[in-house]
């Protein structure tokens, strides 16, 4: 079954609302405060333009405001960390703000055209969080993976100054703990 017409714009919606946050960049402290600033601004227009509006019409462009605002606040938050974690709440808050603004449209439905318009919205969104569940358990397994090499590399190193004696091996040693991270 495909995605109703209105939920496929809200997702499109917000997915084109913030920058991409696959690469932190980390910012200085008046550039994050700057930031924050910012997007409040930007959500008092955004909701500003909603009294424009009447009905649903009005309530969908709130909640795209808030959704837009909760987006902007996680991305600004990992470009200032860099924390992978960060980087995967960006994911979350995106699939929860592209489903709240989804069910808010499915609100001009009424009986059962609703309620299908409701579990496709809740259906997109489950499968968002575990794509995003997903990429954190595959960053936590690079990462074991990451150790796991530096530690191999690091027993090669040393076995090789074993061949060393005296200074030269303990040079040698000193060398290979410094090299990988080793107390």
């Amino acid at each position: 079954m495909t995605p109703h017409p209105s939920l496929r714009l809200a997702l499109l919606c917000m997915s084109l609302l913030a920058v991409s946050a696959t690469q932190a960049q980390t910012m200085s402290k008046p550039d994050y405060k700057a930031g924050k600033t910012r997007i409040s601004e930007t959500y008092k227009a955004d909701k500003a333009e909603c009294q424009k509006l009447a009905g649903n019409a009005e309530d969908i462009c709130k909640e795209e405001a808030k959704g837009k605002e909760k987006v902007a606040r996680a991305e600004l938050e990992f470009s200032y960390s860099g924390k992978a974690a960060d980087a995967n709440k960006v994911h979350v808050v995106k699939a929860k703000a592209a489903y709240e603004v989804a069910k808010e449209k499915c609100d001009d439905f009424a009986g059962n055209a609703r309620s299908v318009c409701v579990q496709e919205a809740k259906a997109v969104e489950q499968k968002a969080l575990a794509e995003a569940k997903m990429g954190k358990d595959i960053g936590e397994a690079k990462k074991d993976a990451a150790a796991e090499k530096m530690d191999a590399n690091y027993k090669v190193a040393h076995e090789k100054c074993d061949a060393l004696a005296g200074d030269a091996k303990a040079s040698c040693v000193a060398a290979a703990k410094g090299k990988f991270g080793k107390n």
